[in-house]
């Protein structure tokens, strides 16, 4: 047994002096054993990288596998640390700490993005996710080559003791409509907000169901007791949707066709605008153009 543990240190210490090694050792800290792994979680599917059998080579299963590893490490240091709190608290406070803009902080702090294997051609690439996705890479790698307690090692080390205060995170109030709503006035994309449903739950209360529409796609679902809290619910799917489908981000990006307007119709026109300015003034939902600069 001593002579093998003996045999290891000598194998990491002739491994930490090799240039690849050498650079995940001081991203994660310890010496990786399978180093293609690694390597998989930093390269982005922008490079058109494939196998000899025509398959991609990128991080994104990796990422698939991390996103999960984290969730269940984080709800894990949640449920120990607010043990007398109920499971909506524990959900919304493990989200927040798994957050987009968390996970890219700690991607850019931990030196990911000079180790990212990344197209030249693709500019528009900034600001986008990659950093943050490439770290959830980077923990099913580490899965993978080390185990789950490892894992755990180096969230609680990286992403919990380093960089965020839970219980300060826990009370933090997270406006999501706001975001959007900032999101849609940066990208010039209108958001707006409509409720299509309300009914009696189980406990005979109220409750609004609304999606919200970003450039005329529905960006989510959301239901509350109120109207707030059903746009708020709402606007945290869209957010999420626009983060994780690239597919939907392109879409709600593209210009709408401006609708032309015929001088034969103008009576049925001004005859449409008459009965919409008869409708009492709280007779509809919130539409939120980009132009606008208040805040719902």
């Amino acid at each position: 047994m001593i002579i093998q543990k003996l045999y290891k240190k000598i194998r990491l210490f002739s491994r930490i002096r090799q240039e690849p090694y050498l650079l995940f050792y001081r991203l994660i800290g310890f010496v990786p054993d399978n180093l293609d792994l690694y390597e998989l979680a930093m390269c982005h599917k922008s490079t058109g990288v494939k196998d000899a059998q025509g398959n991609a080579v990128n991080n994104e299963r990796l990422e698939f596998l991390g996103d999960a590893i984290i969730n269940s490490i984080v709800a894990d240091i949640v449920y120990h640390r607010f043990a007398d709190k109920e499971e909506g608290f524990l959900t919304d406070t493990r989200s927040k700490i798994v957050q987009r803009e968390s996970l890219n902080k700690l991607a850019i702090e931990l030196g990911i993005p000079k180790l990212m294997q990344l197209s030249p051609k693709n500019g528009a690439l900034h600001g986008s996710n990659i950093f943050g996705n490439a770290f959830e890479a980077l923990i099913g790698a580490i899965y993978l080559d080390q185990g789950y307690e490892r894992c755990k090692q180096f969230i609680e080390t990286k992403l919990i003791a380093s960089s965020i205060d839970v219980n300060k995170m826990a009370n933090k109030e997270v406006n999501f409509k706001s975001r959007l709503i900032e999101w849609g006035q940066s990208n010039k994309v209108p958001v707006e907000f409509e409720v299509i449903e309300t009914f009696h739950d189980r406990r005979n209360e109220l409750t609004f169901q609304t999606h919200v529409l970003i450039n005329g796609l529905v960006g989510g679902l959301g239901v509350g007791h109120s109207k707030k809290e059903s746009h708020q619910n709402a606007s945290k799917m869209a957010l999420k949707k626009l983060q994780e489908d690239e597919e939907f981000n392109e879409q709600v990006l593209l210009p709408k066709p401006e609708v032309s307007t015929d001088t034969e119709d103008t009576g049925l026109a001004g005859e449409s605008t008459d009965q919409a300015s008869e409708l009492p003034a709280d007779s509809t939902d919130v539409a939120v153009q980009p132009e606008e600069q208040t805040r719902n």
